[in-house]
């Protein structure tokens, strides 16, 4: 079972993550940004991950830290459950419509992070989060996740939809980058034997 458990504590955020790689897409999240539940509920749905994520944070502030640190600890988690990534697909590409909006997501779990953030979110806000926190979010993934993930809109100008677009692929994404290679037979998929 590809399975984690991460608990992050700082002075602005407390954080826990459960996981399960190779889940259904059952989920429990409560970040206290409801926005924020909404796109990792998707993202569970989608990827097909068992997920709960409960954070205490400080929204008095503002939403920065407790998105940022979201990210942090569920990057933490995926890093943890994948293990050695033996037998795995490693590279994976999803291209998503959400209405108007069609966004790619591309994903090389290569133990270096790249995160290539190519959103063009024309509104500063949706309800009463800050647009500018997705790409803080999907920074922060790929830096405790280390993977090249590219995010590009082909088009879009509906806010909330191109978010979306980008979680939905995200989410696909991942989860076929994470799924099993029966070709690969268990073994590293690089030519360093090592990721």
């Amino acid at each position: 079972m590809r399975t984690a458990k991460i608990e992050r504590k700082t002075l602005e955020t407390e954080i826990e993550v459960e996981l399960n790689v190779d889940g259904t897409g059952k989920y429990e999240i409560d970040t206290g940004i409801g926005f924020i539940d909404h796109m990792l509920t998707l993202f569970a749905v989608h990827g097909l991950f068992d997920l709960k994520i409960k954070c205490k944070g400080d929204l008095d502030v503002d939403f920065h830290h407790t998105t940022e640190d979201a990210a942090i600890a569920l990057g933490q988690a995926f890093q943890k459950a994948a293990g050695d990534k033996k037998g795995i697909k490693r590279f994976a590409d999803k291209i998503i419509p959400m209405d108007e909006a069609l966004v790619l997501c591309a994903i090389d779990l290569s133990g270096r992070a790249y995160p290539a953030y190519a959103l063009e979110i024309p509104s500063q806000k949706v309800g009463d989060f800050d647009t500018e926190l997705v790409r803080e979010f999907f920074v922060a993934f790929a830096n405790n996740f280390p993977m090249a993930l590219h995010l590009r809109q082909f088009s879009g100008v509906n806010s909330h939809h191109i978010i979306e677009g980008a979680f939905k692929a995200f989410a696909r994404a991942l989860g076929e980058a994470l799924s099993p290679d029966e070709k690969r037979s268990g073994t590293i998929p690089s030519s360093k034997g090592v990721i």
